[in-house]
């Protein structure tokens, strides 16, 4: 019998992703051996827990999770199988105490929302960390570990990091020579460490060109993911240049770089055409998308393997409140593209300060950075630029979340 949820969010400000959550407590039920139990979760502000913790605990002020099981008599074992109605009780949540906290610990907001989902459980299946020492203990080790095993149940691997040279193309073609090359600039990241190379061949070939996508294509020993439009021409040099996937791009003459994702919602017919040519040549097609809940689905609905979250908007903010509403965003969107089969990776503007928190998104199979390294390597070099950059992913990479 499937476990039985009712979870409720009055904060209209935030996206939170009720499916996500339901998901996690499903699997958190099933580790505890009570997945044929109800449990209710209630998502509430810190006026509203604050009222609870008063009248219910005689405590005054917020506290980020409260639990109130169906009878007193809960302990463990014991009260599960003295229960008359197969229901666990309630859990109440404080969103606003949670997405501090989350903040503070740099981690998701969804996952600073499953820790106390997962401390709220089991609570109400009787341990109470106020109780006694011996007791705080092992509530806190169990709490961690299965923490640890819902990360490893969710992904096995590490975020890779996929190197963007269109930059080394544009120095050179600043002077109109063929150097710096960005082929052997590709060589030269995969030997430091780096998992794919990333080129954008423009209509306008304004940095990378055919000579450029052509001889990477013979050389690179990892993997070519070939950014571009949805042009006729580009679209049948990547059918005949067979790169290992391509990225669709929205592309404008006038700016500097690309500024936003894809409008897919929009333009579903064009795209999905474009897919299936390339699916059908073998090449798995991913979506360059703003963090938003609609261009997921419309990714998903025509068909694409991958989505690939702009990440513009968060390594641009301005100040800490506009930063951590960005990076919600593109959590709660890497979430929901994970939940429906996409495969997700992320990238644009990140550099050495942003990266981090990004990488830590177990949802996020890879990273796509070029115009950071490329700048960090003129002081550097190239091959320290990039291990430096993938020692920021691989260490955020094992945290969770």
């Amino acid at each position: 019998m499937p476990p039985h949820f009712t979870i409720n969010c009055d904060i209209p400000l935030l996206r939170i992703n009720t499916k996500l959550l339901q998901r996690r407590a499903a699997w958190l039920m099933r580790q505890c051996k009570v997945a044929d139990h109800d449990v209710s979760i209630l998502l509430v502000d810190d006026e509203e827990i604050s009222w609870l913790n008063s009248h219910y605990r005689e405590k005054l002020g917020p506290t980020n999770v409260l639990s109130f099981p169906l009878t007193s008599e809960n302990q463990n074992d014991t009260f599960l199988s003295s229960l008359p109605l197969k229901e666990l009780g309630d859990i109440i949540i404080s969103v606003e105490t949670a997405l501090s906290e989350a903040s503070q610990f740099n981690i998701s907001l969804h996952d600073r929302l499953t820790w106390l989902i997962t401390h709220g459980m089991l609570h109400l299946l009787g341990y109470d960390h106020e109780r006694s020492e011996k007791e705080a203990l092992a509530m806190w080790d169990l709490e961690n570990k299965l923490i640890n095993q819902l990360h490893n149940s969710r992904s096995n691997q590490m975020t890779h990091l996929a190197i963007n040279v269109d930059h080394v193309a544009t120095v050179r073609n600043a002077r109109g020579v063929t150097e710096p090359d960005p082929v052997a600039a590709a060589a030269i990241c995969e030997l430091a460490g780096a998992a794919g190379i990333v080129v954008h061949l423009r209509e306008d070939r304004r940095h990378i060109n055919d000579r450029d996508v052509r001889l990477l294509r013979e050389t690179i020993k990892t993997r070519m993911n070939l950014e571009m439009g949805a042009n006729k021409e580009i679209i049948e040099i990547a059918l005949n240049l067979k790169p290992d996937m391509v990225t669709l791009v929205p592309e404008k003459r006038q700016e500097l770089t690309t500024e936003g994702g894809l409008n897919v919602a929009g333009q579903k017919k064009k795209l999905a055409k474009t897919i299936d040519k390339m699916e059908k040549a073998g090449i798995p097609v991913s979506l360059f998308i703003d963090p938003e809940a609609k261009q997921v689905k419309a990714a998903h609905a025509i068909g694409a393997t991958y989505v690939e979250l702009h990440t513009g908007r968060y390594c641009d903010a301005t100040n800490d409140d506009e930063r951590e509403k960005e990076y919600q965003f593109i959590a709660s969107a890497a979430e929901e593209a994970y939940q429906m089969g996409l495969r997700v990776n992320a990238g644009h503007g990140l550099d050495y300060q942003s990266t981090s928190r990004i990488a830590a998104l177990d949802t996020i199979e890879e990273l796509s950075i070029g115009h950071a390294i490329i700048a960090r390597a003129v002081f550097v070099g190239l091959d320290q630029a990039v291990r430096e950059m993938k020692r920021i992913v691989r260490d955020a990479s094992m945290m969770f979340g």
